[in-house]
């Protein structure tokens, strides 16, 4: 019963945990990391042929986003994730795959004239799609038998349409310990889905620590903020441009965005426009709009009772094909663009900034989240010119961030989560917060309130049934990003698949002889086929 600590530690994105226990391997989360990176992840200490099941905690890319490296790799076992996650993950893994494509023959055909070895993606669109059918979808508080000695609930957490913590009870050699993995927790009183359910009894707890060096403050009047930016756009002829995560974001906006022109607060621009620029947005919208039982809050559900729907209205205008995208920089009328992505380092967004960062006039407002390195906290930061598509841009437009407009729990939200646990946890494993916070949140559990609390580095293996370290993970700084770690030759998936072979054979031990003197027969006759 050992749980391995990959990424996520010390750090915001990349989320990933190794459990062995009751002879299976299990992984919780898979995520890529975005962003600025300080250190270097340990790799998954086991070939991905090998890991029984995949446990999510929600759609987002730091926690799901390499989930097709793994069917590349090998895996195909299953992924437990709650029904919404499973339908969030069906596009957003498939637009992550076409992101990465169209991305590799950019840099392919610029990198073919100068020589340079050739950019390969970490999965493709059919990686993604076969990914996608390995899922099982799971409703919230339902326990079920993952494998004999585990069982499993997905939890309410607040974050997201349909995200969770993940409660697991594990039972070897007559000893029983639970385990919850808080996942992304959850913000107070969101619109549209509810605040966090909380968790009563836990061994370990391994929770994220976002916001653990601060609150977030009074909470601010979003609509008034909201109206009275695009208020002063609109008087003064500009756009606002709101670069925005495609799930999660954009809906709550359109839900603002819903009522600021129902109750008719931007004066004197009559249906003013609003554009959903990204097809992932759109299609995540319409998840939206078909998870609405079981997930949306009750002010929500009371507003589809009466007809209302909470995320449209008239005046919305979606864009899913390129010339639709291109038409709205052509419209000369004052507009609301949503765009993505979130952090503003790929996608539609990056064409709107070109076309709007120059402009007095306009607005470029963020709601979410950027992290260090991207292009969104490098105009946060108070940059006067970037380089998009190979040109300078000046930055003239107004910058503004729209303060409390988060999915996250702030420091006293964690506090409250972890305090619904009585008794308190035999450990607590603080992760996904940059290394500063991480450490003075564990401090702050650990002197202030009494928890057993550490932080612990990628590499970190401990043992759930003795409750100790049996490895400690060290800091290692990344002296150089890595542009790919997908396989690199098509001999490398020749080897993945041998590996997964091995892991076929092992599972047919104990099988009947007829059928294994049939699999060995099919086994030589290949390698005869092709032993050179």
């Amino acid at each position: 019963m050992r749980l391995t600590f990959l990424g996520a530690t010390h750090e915001v994105t990349g989320s990933c945990f190794y459990l062995e226990a009751c002879g299976r391997k299990l992984l919780i989360d898979c995520g890529m990391e975005q962003g600025h990176d300080s250190f270097e992840n340990q790799e998954i200490p086991v070939p991905a042929a090998d890991i029984d099941a995949i446990l999510l905690t929600h759609a987002h890319m730091d926690h799901s986003g390499k989930l097709p490296m793994l069917y590349v790799q090998g895996f195909r076992g299953h992924i437990h994730a709650t029904g919404a996650t499973t339908s969030l993950c069906n596009i957003m893994l498939q637009d992550s795959a076409h992101i990465q494509m169209v991305e590799a023959e950019w840099r392919n055909r610029k990198g073919k004239r100068s020589g340079e070895t050739p950019y390969i993606p970490i999965y493709e669109m059919e990686d993604a799609i076969a990914t996608t059918k390995l899922f099982v979808s799971h409703q919230y508080q339902e326990k079920f038998t993952l494998y004999d000695g585990i069982e499993v609930r997905f939890t309410d957490v607040g974050h997201l349409l349909g995200s969770a913590s993940i409660e697991l009870w594990l039972k070897e050699e007559g000893v029983q310990k639970k385990i919850v993995f808080s996942g992304d927790i959850g913000n107070l009183n969101q619109p549209l889905i509810n605040d966090p359910q909380y968790i009563e009894k836990a061994d370990y707890v391994v929770m994220e620590s976002t916001y653990g060096d601060r609150n977030h403050g009074e909470k601010p009047d979003y609509l008034k903020s909201l109206s009275n930016i695009i208020q002063r756009t609109f008087d003064r002829g500009g756009n606002v441009v709101i670069p925005s995560f495609a799930i999660g974001r954009t809906q709550l906006l359109l839900y603002y965005l819903r009522i600021i022109k129902a109750d008719n607060l931007v004066k004197g621009h009559g249906n003013f426009k609003v554009y959903v620029d990204s097809p992932l947005a759109v299609e995540a919208t319409e998840i939206f709009n078909r998870n609405m039982i079981g997930y949306f809050d009750q002010e929500a559900l009371n507003l589809i009772e009466a007809g209302i729907n909470p995320i449209s209205f008239p005046g919305l205008t979606i864009s899913v094909t390129s010339e639709e995208s291109k038409a709205i920089n052509s419209d000369n009328e004052c507009k609301v663009i949503i765009s993505a992505s979130g952090m503003c380092d790929a996608g539609r967004i990056r064409h709107h900034l070109k076309h709007n960062l120059w402009r007095e006039n306009s607005t470029i407002l963020f709601v979410g989240y950027q992290s260090i390195g991207t292009l969104g906290q490098i105009i946060l930061d108070g940059a006067t010119e970037v380089k998009l598509f190979g040109e300078t841009i000046q930055v003239n437009a107004e910058i503004q961030k729209l303060a409390g407009v988060s999915g996250h729990a702030d420091r006293d939200g964690l506090l409250k989560w972890i305090s619904s646990f009585t008794p308190k946890p035999e450990k607590v494993f603080v992760v996904h917060g940059d290394d500063m916070v991480c450490r003075m949140f564990t401090e702050n559990l650990r002197d202030e309130f009494g928890y057993q609390a550490i932080a612990p580095y990628s590499g970190t293996v401990y043992d759930l049934i003795s409750n100790s370290c049996v490895k400690e993970g060290m800091p290692v700084v990344i002296q150089k990003k890595q542009t790919s770690s997908r396989v690199d030759t098509v001999f490398d998936r020749l080897v993945n698949a041998g590996k997964r072979l091995m892991v076929v054979i092992s599972h047919n031990k104990g099988g009947a002889n007829k059928d294994l003197a049939k699999f060995t027969d099919q086994i030589n006759s290949l390698c005869e086929k092709w032993d050179r």
